[in-house]
């Protein structure tokens, strides 16, 4: 899907959806049912999800009612039956049950929520402390309902073993690693929040490896790390006790998507600080070509920021003025226990764009400074699509929390 577009709005002419219809419908788009507010939404990435929209205490409210094929046609509807009763009789269908036992004076073991409803409390209650509270909230809602709530969610968080959470992740565990890591991730965290509120001793998520393939992670010639742990490592490499020069310069070369000479070699020159833009040489430039690079907030704060007085013309120099070595951050991320190499942060961010952000092909392209397109049509496109491009990396500032990156 494009940014700035919403989804086509599609139905079945006669009212009903079938199930040839649903197996075979094609996205992105919305796929209404016509009744009690069922309608199938299809990502751009294929990904099919029941969503049901229903009027609950005169507000209408949105319920992800689990992924297709996982969750049938048939099951779609009766969740969905389920709820329209549950908002007619002017309850909540997202209150939790366990609570209303608890109310009652029931035993928190025996008043255990279900996984969705632990899910929905957890979220609630961390969403007020997340710098991106709502975006974020959205985000692990989003992947819990499309990979776990199709094999949890109706259980009751005491009754998870580790077998449920491996076939919750095993499905994509070998197609789709960095995700299945990330869902893996955020199923742990609900048990947390389940161990917590004393439901549950122990947390399942933990001890999973022997019940998934150990086949080697599909790596690049470049070693990556999924873009959810990019933010840690940043944050790790920003409180080392490293030269304050490649320090941030390993944070400007992660929040700019830039190659790692790109931004060892930076001068005070380039920055044009009004118009928020850092243009690289054609001279040194992989490519060859100029590369304009819209700076972010935390790209911004980091030059801010920065306590070296620029005195040698370079942004970040090393000790003696000079250019830092090839090997200098790479050096430090592996002191630091980081599985990654400078040009891997590049993996890592592409892997957001297209799995989180949706960006458009061709602006996820440009901001990594290839070139998108080839033969005639390259010929004929002109534009760096710099304003999109902005909002892209503003993106990924966010989604990073590095707004304001501190600096020891």
């Amino acid at each position: 899907m494009r940014m700035g577009t919403k989804p086509r709005m599609r139905g079945n002419p006669n009212g009903r959806l079938t199930d040839a219809l649903v197996h075979g419908a094609t996205g992105p788009g919305k796929l209404y049912d016509g009744v009690h507010g069922l309608y199938l939404r299809i990502d751009p990435s294929g990904a099919r999800r029941w969503v049901q929209r229903v009027v609950v205490r005169g507000k209408s409210r949105e319920f992800g009612l689990g992924g297709y094929p996982l969750v049938t046609l048939s099951q779609a509807r009766e969740k969905a039956l389920a709820n329209r009763r549950v908002a007619r009789q002017g309850g909540d269908p997202k209150e939790s049950p366990w609570q209303a036992r608890l109310a009652a004076g029931a035993t928190a073991a025996s008043a255990a929520p279900t996984f969705d409803d632990a899910a929905a409390s957890f979220i609630a209650l961390q969403t007020p402390g997340w710098k991106n509270g709502g975006k974020s909230a959205l985000q692990r809602r989003s992947s819990l309902d499309q990979y776990a709530s199709p094999v949890l969610g109706a259980m009751r968080v005491d009754e998870i073993e580790p077998a449920h959470v491996a076939a919750a992740v095993l499905p994509i565990w070998e197609t789709k690693r960095e995700t299945a890591s990330r869902v893996k991730q955020r199923i742990g965290a609900v048990m947390e929040w389940a161990i917590a509120s004393g439901f549950r001793a122990d947390n399942p998520a933990r001890s999973i490896a022997a019940l998934l393939p150990n086949s080697p992670r599909a790596r690049s010639s470049h070693r990556a790390i999924p873009h959810a742990e990019v933010a840690d490592a940043v944050r790790a490499v920003l409180a080392s006790r490293a030269w304050p020069g490649t320090r941030i310069a390993f944070a400007f070369l992660v929040l700019t998507a830039c190659r790692s000479g790109e931004a060892r070699g930076a001068e005070n020159r380039e920055i044009d600080r009004r118009g928020e833009i850092w243009t690289i040489p054609g001279r040194r430039a992989k490519s060859g070509r100029r590369h304009r690079v819209p700076l972010s907030t935390g790209a911004r704060h980091l030059l801010d920021a920065s306590p070296l007085d620029g005195s040698s013309g370079l942004l970040f120099p090393s000790p003696r003025g000079k250019a830092l070595s090839d090997s200098t951050i790479s050096k430090l991320l592996r002191s630091l226990g980081i599985d990654a190499v400078p040009h891997g942060f590049r993996s890592s961010f592409r892997d957001w764009a297209s799995e989180v952000e949706g960006a458009e092909r061709e602006v996820a392209e440009i901001a990594l400074a290839h070139k998108p397109y080839g033969g005639a049509e390259a010929a004929y496109a002109r534009s760096d699509l710099l304003e999109r491009r902005r909002v892209l990396m503003q993106n990924w500032c966010d989604y990073l929390e590095l707004d304001r990156p501190t600096l020891r």
